[in-house]
């Protein structure tokens, strides 16, 4: 294997150095610190929560009327912010570029989970459309399976019938018309 010597001697290009793929490999600096992006939704969800509320409403009305008092009653050496309120103007702003997009995240994070439970909702109905199938075609088959066993009322009938015929064959075989072998052959004493 040629050194990096003999590469550049002869004109060759120095290769890479090989990849180990059973070594992880070690992480890269970033110039953006890393964050949980699941904390962070939970954290905008909190705030934009709290912003849709009368109490968050309550506490700004009051700094807003706070803010505007101060800077009119004040000594002019301890107002901060004079007349046309442009420091306040902007303080609202920065609260509003920052709340718009916790809210839209808030609102992102929303609709995820009610896809999420929309999709097993429609998973759990269509194993409820699947087991009331299945249980419908279960209990048609033993409504066929039924129509072919013998009820109690039709066994009673039969063994009456069948009753009912002995009886005949004894007055028979008393009278001397049939032998008691004979069965339903029907013959006469004299035939035979």
């Amino acid at each position: 294997m040629p050194t990096e010597e003999t590469q550049t001697r002869t004109g060759e290009a120095p290769r890479r150095p090989r990849i180990r793929l059973d070594q992880p490999l070690t992480p890269r600096r970033k110039l953006i610190p890393d964050y949980d992006p699941e904390a962070f939704g939970r954290m905008s969800e909190r705030i934009a929560r709290f912003l849709g509320t009368g109490r968050f409403i309550v506490w700004m009305t009051v700094i807003i009327i706070a803010w505007v008092a101060w800077n009119v009653a004040a000594p002019d050496a301890l107002r901060f912010d004079t007349y046309p309120f442009i420091f306040l103007t902007l303080m609202l702003s920065l609260q509003a570029s920052y709340a718009a997009p916790l809210i839209l995240l808030a609102q992102n994070r929303q609709d995820d989970r009610d896809r999420v439970n929309l999709e097993q909702d429609r998973k759990q109905n269509e194993r409820s459309i699947a087991d009331t199938e299945y249980l419908s075609r279960e209990v048609a088959a033993l409504r066929i399976g039924l129509g072919e066993v013998a009820t109690r009322d039709w066994i009673r009938s039969e063994l009456q019938d069948l009753l009912k015929e002995l009886e005949e064959q004894q007055r028979s075989v008393a009278k001397g018309e049939v032998f008691p072998g004979d069965g339903d052959r029907g013959r006469d004493v004299d035939d035979r």
